[in-house]
């Protein structure tokens, strides 16, 4: 990544903070709407927690996808990157079903918990870059 970086430091951070700012305001609205659907709170009915998620999770998703390409990383082909790839697929079903309407209380709160824990996964891949946060070896 030497090479790398003296060629492309300024782009490469400024993708990296998108990314990171992305992924603390992704959580943040997550937590937000999951904990207003477990509080029995209709959160729907503000436009911006509807709209907003998905703004910031296509740019999450694109800036991702450029840190992939500049690095050089891929799913499928880095395990750490395949283990979050995965991880994320599992967030977003899990989160699917916390924020959907219609199901009922308990199974909301351990599909919100179990999302949790997932997201907790997932960012602790991307501080260690590897799939068992570098315990074990």
């Amino acid at each position: 990544m030497g090479r790398f970086l003296a060629r492309n430091k300024m782009s490469y951070f400024a993708i990296r903070d998108v990314h990171i700012t992305c992924v603390i305001l992704s959580i943040s609205l997550f937590v937000l709407r999951g904990g207003l659907q477990l509080a029995g709170v209709d959160w729907r009915r503000w436009k911006p927690l509807r709209f907003l998620p998905h703004i910031v999770d296509t740019v999450l998703l694109g800036s991702a996808i450029w840190l992939a390409c500049l690095l050089h990383q891929y799913p499928f082909v880095n395990t750490w990157l395949t283990a979050k790839f995965m991880a994320l697929v599992a967030y977003v079903l899990l989160g699917r079903q916390t924020l959907r309407a219609g199901t009922r209380m308990l199974r909301r709160a351990v599909f919100f918990g179990a999302a949790m824990v997932t997201v907790g996964y997932i960012v602790g891949v991307a501080l260690t870059h590897s799939a068992n946060w570098g315990i074990g070896g």
